[in-house]
């Protein structure tokens, strides 16, 4: 069976970063589309970054564009949100999701990690 575990969030001031881990077990994490999501109160869930096994797909969205990385340590079967320049805009819930087949479509989720950026 695989899991997903996300780890990392906290709180931090506006300005600060923070690196989330989502560790896979169960299978190499190289079968599948990986990404982070995110969901604050009273909206909707968003899809925050995604990459493909190989890194050749990568999306961003707009807000977090140039101030977030996704990575992938396949020795650890482990995927990486490194966090820079946050924002309150950025407190969630984030979560990370994979799939074997769609960049956009995901069917394995983690249980979500709380991340809180104080003004």
């Amino acid at each position: 069976q695989v899991q997903l575990v996300e780890s990392g969030g906290g709180l931090v001031q506006a300005g600060g970063s923070l690196r989330l881990s989502c560790a896979v077990s169960g299978r190499s994490i190289s079968y599948y589309f990986m990404a982070w999501f995110r969901q604050a109160p009273g909206k909707e869930r968003e899809r925050v970054a995604a990459r493909s096994d190989d890194g050749v797909y990568t999306y961003y969205a707009d807000s977090v564009k140039g101030r977030f990385t996704i990575s992938v340590d396949n020795a650890k079967n482990t995927m990486y949100l490194q966090m820079n320049s946050l924002t309150p805009h950025d407190t969630a819930v984030y979560y990370c999701a994979a799939d074997p087949v769609s960049p956009s479509d995901y069917n394995l989720w983690g249980q979500g990690t709380q991340v809180t950026v104080s003004s």
